[in-house]
Formats: C-alpha cells, structure tokens, sequence
C-alpha cells in the first residue's frame, strides 16, 4: 500500500522522540482538531523512536484475535496478522474507532481510520494507538507509563497508584487542597524513567499527552520521590512496602504488551529497577485532609 503524506509533526516525551504523518484524505487542520494535547511536546528533532502514520478509508488487514482489554466503555483487541504483524483494534461504547497495525520491531505503524470520521471519535482513536505504541516501543528504554495521579511537591513527585475508582485523582486534588506547595503534573497517565548511573541510578517522573478526564498536558519533570499504593478504608495508615510486595505494588500499574516476551523483559527490568530504588508505600486512607497530610508528612520524611 502506498501512501500519500501531507503532513508529519515530531514529538517528545519523556525524552523518547517520535513522529505522526497524516495522509491525504484527512482534513488539513488534523493536529489542531485532534492533537492540540501534544502541542507542548511538539520538537523540530526528527531522530525517532518510533513513528505512527494515520490513514482514512483504506481496507484494514485481517488479523487473528489474541486478547482483548476492556474499561470504563473503552474496549481494545489485540491481535496478529498472517504476517504477524501485531494488531491493535478500537472501541468506545462499542462505536469502532480505527485499528492500528505495527510493524514487528513497532518502530512504525499505521492508524487505520474510517472516512468521515467525526473529530472526538478520530482523537480517540489517536490518543489510544500513541499510547500503546509509546509503551511497547519504550519498554526497552528503562521507561514505563503508568496509569496514575502524579503531584509535584518540592521539585519531587508522587505517584498515587491504585484500581480504577481508587481514588488517585481524589487523593491528588486533597494534596493540592491542604499541602502548600503541591501542583499537579498529570492525572492519569505520567512517564517514569529510571537512568542507570554506575549502579546508583535515580528516576525522574514526566507530564505527557494523556491525562484522563482532567486535561492536565504539562511538558514538565521531577525526579520521583516515591509511590503511594491508595486503598479506601474506615481510617487512615500509611506502611512501607518492601521487596517482592514493593514490586507487585507497582506491577498493575505499567502499561505494555506482556505477552509478547521481549517486551515484558524490558518491562520487568524497569519493575525491578522502580521497585529496588525508589520507595513504594500503601496508604489506607479516607478522602480526607489527614489522610493526605499523613501522606505527605511519611513521605517526605
């Protein structure tokens, strides 16, 4: 298939760089309508990690169904194509939105969307295939992107972790309530990195281009104090987590393909690394201001 590009932009996260190209037969003004989150991100550099190109009203190839995940109303199935290319096909309140094929090694991909498609649809369908595809092609990198609350304190950030309906973005919008100071990085989806450095590494939290349903796209980075693990309860208690449980804390929390060996490799060193140098607390707690003056009080100390 050949395809006819009009327009590509670059991007960088976290430090991984990667670019968008739309093809003809999409509206002229597709990254203002559909992408206007990644514009604090937007570089001129052009050496990529990976690259995604979105297509309208071209025939998706067929695949095999391997897996499918489903939340909140959204729904992804996962698949292979005879060439074993791997397929990412999606839903939102069963309205399909596109399918994206990648290459083997990910580090392109094309975005299949239907013609006509209306703009909300259409950045749904973009800001899901990025995601995937930013956390399988960095899962190599030392990188991870969690689905979590983040809070800049200090110059240092918390990552509030937890199941879906938790309460992340609660406990967050209590820190930035009731703890001077405190400025939200991102609500749902930030970037953790870890860098190696002579067997004394550190790792840093970014903001990216996801953030839930409170826009919150701040190109912006701390180095990471530590993870908070919430559970709702009748009280408030806040303990360490260590070892093997510091790791299954965090471990729910990553995004990625781990049924594909290499990528759960690169995903597994990253766990191992986050969980053996940065601590991981678990917070029973109200959503109250004690519990995140608690909160606060523990982990920075």
């Amino acid at each position: 298939m050949t395809l006819s590009i009009q327009d590509s932009r670059f991007y960088k996260v976290a430090e991984n760089v990667f670019s968008v190209s739309v093809c003809s037969g999409l509206s002229e003004d597709f990254f203002a309508q559909n992408m206007d989150n990644y514009e604090p991100f937007a570089v001129d550099e052009d050496d990529c990690l990976f690259s995604l190109t979105v297509v309208a009203g071209e025939s998706v190839p067929a695949y095999t169904e391997e897996t499918r995940q489903e939340e909140e109303g959204q729904r992804i199935v996962c698949g292979l194509t005879d060439a074993h290319e791997s397929v990412f096909e999606y839903f939102n309140y069963d309205m399909y939105a596109g399918t994206m094929v990648c290459a083997k090694d990910y580090k392109s991909s094309t975005l299949f969307v239907p013609s006509g498609e209306n703009s909300p649809l259409l950045k749904f369908a973009v800001n899901n295939a990025l995601m995937v595809l930013y956390a399988i092609a960095t899962s190599h990198c030392n990188t991870a992107l969690f689905h979590a609350a983040v809070v800049k304190y200090q110059n240092r950030g918390y990552l509030f972790l937890g199941k879906s309906g938790t309460g992340k973005s609660t406990h967050a919008r209590l820190w930035l309530k009731y703890n001077e100071g405190s400025e939200l990085l991102n609500d749902d989806n930030p970037v953790v990195r870890f860098f190696e450095n002579d067997g004394n590494g550190y790792a840093k939290v970014y903001g990216s281009p996801w953030s839930g349903k409170t826009p919150c796209y701040k190109n912006d980075s701390c180095d990471l104090g530590c993870f908070v693990l919430l559970s709702q309860a009748p009280f408030n208690k806040i303990s360490r987590l260590l070892g093997v449980h510091a790791y299954v804390a965090i471990l729910p929390c990553i995004s990625g393909k781990r049924w594909e060996r290499s990528i759960a490799d690169g995903l597994h060193k990253t766990e191992n690394l986050l969980a053996s140098n940065v601590p991981v607390w678990h917070l029973d707690c109200l959503p109250d201001e004690a519990a995140a003056k608690l909160c606060l009080k523990t982990v920075t100390e």
